[in-house]
């Protein structure tokens, strides 16, 4: 359950450097200063996820919003609908609108490490990164290049090495798990403000589930 969670949260890292302010080393500042930063993003995501051992890539497709002090959802449309949501206090995943997993950041320390590194993100407060990754990066015209790899040995074996890569927005994140297996995501149809999210996923962050 918890590789799981940790596989959405290096996606939910993506999500969230592009609404972090430019204070960190170049080129990594740099990388900031090309990114837009609004409130409220949403878009389309297509995942492949090619295992070790099986030719057939897996295929996924959705939607997800990041909003500033409230959370992410993750929400899969095909091949099976899926929701992923994460807001400060808990985890939760819900499948048949039923919930399927639920990490309450009270009781799982690592979900308490996770959320303090993604809420200061969303705040600003590079520290936390600078300590859970090491980051590398660089620009070649209009488009960048990050690497991100876990500081901490029981992180970096859940969630692996990430790459993301991008312009004015994260356009692609390719994670490559320690058993191999390798995760490539591209966004696409990004918008910004109160409109890019729809009153459907509005309600899901709101919605309580049992």
């Amino acid at each position: 359950m918890l590789k799981a969670f940790f596989s959405a949260c290096a996606i939910i890292l993506s999500l969230i450097l592009t609404i972090m302010p430019a204070q960190a080393a170049a080129p990594i500042a740099q990388i900031q200063a090309m990114l837009v930063k609004p409130n409220i993003m949403c878009g389309r995501f297509d995942q492949t996820k090619q295992l070790t051992g099986i030719k057939k890539p897996l295929t996924s497709t959705g939607r997800f919003c990041v909003v500033a002090n409230k959370g992410v959802l993750w929400r899969t449309l095909q091949p099976f609908p899926n929701i992923l949501r994460l807001t400060q206090n808990e985890i939760i995943q819900v499948q048949d609108n039923r919930t399927s997993m639920r990490l309450d950041a009270k009781q799982e320390p690592v979900v308490r490490m996770i959320n303090s590194v993604l809420f200061s993100l969303l705040a600003g407060d590079l520290s936390q990164l600078d300590k859970v990754f090491a980051l590398n990066g660089s620009v070649q015209h209009n488009q960048w290049t990050v690497t991100l790899k876990a500081r901490a040995p029981e992180l970096a074996k859940a969630i692996g090495d990430i790459s993301l890569t991008g312009g004015k927005h994260v356009e692609q994140v390719t994670m490559i798990e320690p058993n191999g297996d390798r995760t490539h995501i591209i966004f696409s149809d990004i918008k910004s403000g109160n409109a890019a999210m729809t009153a459907a996923e509005g309600a899901l962050f709101e919605k309580k589930y049992t």
